[in-house]
């Protein structure tokens, strides 16, 4: 069974905590969190690049000549796509470019990456997490207590307004809870900084 130390916010070592082995002990699969980290990505598409088709278009309601005699060739309307100011064929349209995966894979994956970060010494567990006021100082110093550079992820168990608000204003440092945790937010941080509750409620949803 996998341990990491227990920290407070002055990066002080005050304990050990016991991991669940099946949650955060186990081998990354890198083929399924390379599928969740492909839905994610998918489902964050906004999908709304949009283009007219013919009958979409205004004007060109007039034949603009005679069908015959003229030497030309036929048109039916000046809105057609070889047009210039005309249509587009098979352009874009507003679609729903997410799906979805298993709820097995989804776990699997999202213990893969939380495995991955415990055995790379880059989860760090803290006793507590409370700021009385929303002061971004205050969260910078708690992280320069811990010697942290480029980007972290902050995990609480439930929501703390003045931490997202602390958070909020420091580049590469992001915010959420255990319920929000997620396979890309986890790969796209290099370390994580999550309370000993939160730990506790992440292994009792996904040790299930």
């Amino acid at each position: 069974m996998p341990s990491v130390a227990l920290y407070n916010l002055e990066g002080k070592e005050v304990g050990q905590v016991e991991l669940n082995e099946s949650v955060f002990g186990i081998e990354p699969n890198e083929s399924v969190v390379h599928e969740a980290v492909v839905m994610q990505l998918a489902s964050m598409r906004r999908g709304t690049s949009s283009t007219k088709h013919r009958g979409e278009v205004r004007g060109g309601g007039r034949k603009p000549w005679r069908q015959k005699g003229t030497g030309r060739a036929r048109v039916g309307t000046t809105r057609s796509p070889i047009w210039r100011g005309g249509s587009i064929t098979f352009g874009p349209k507003p679609r729903d470019y997410s799906y979805s995966i298993p709820k097995k894979k989804r776990r699997l994956a999202l213990k893969s990456v939380l495995s991955d970060k415990v055995s790379n010494n880059n989860f760090m567990v803290l006793d507590a997490l409370a700021l009385e006021a929303p002061k971004t100082k205050d969260m910078i110093k708690i992280l320069a207590a811990f010697n942290n550079e480029g980007k972290a992820l902050v995990v609480t168990a439930a929501e703390e307004i003045n931490v997202l608000k602390s958070v909020s204003n420091i580049p590469g440092i992001s915010y959420t809870t255990s319920e929000g945790l997620n396979v890309y937010d986890i790969i796209n941080h290099d370390k994580m900084y999550i309370t000993q509750d939160a730990v506790a409620k992440t292994e009792e949803v996904l040790s299930k």
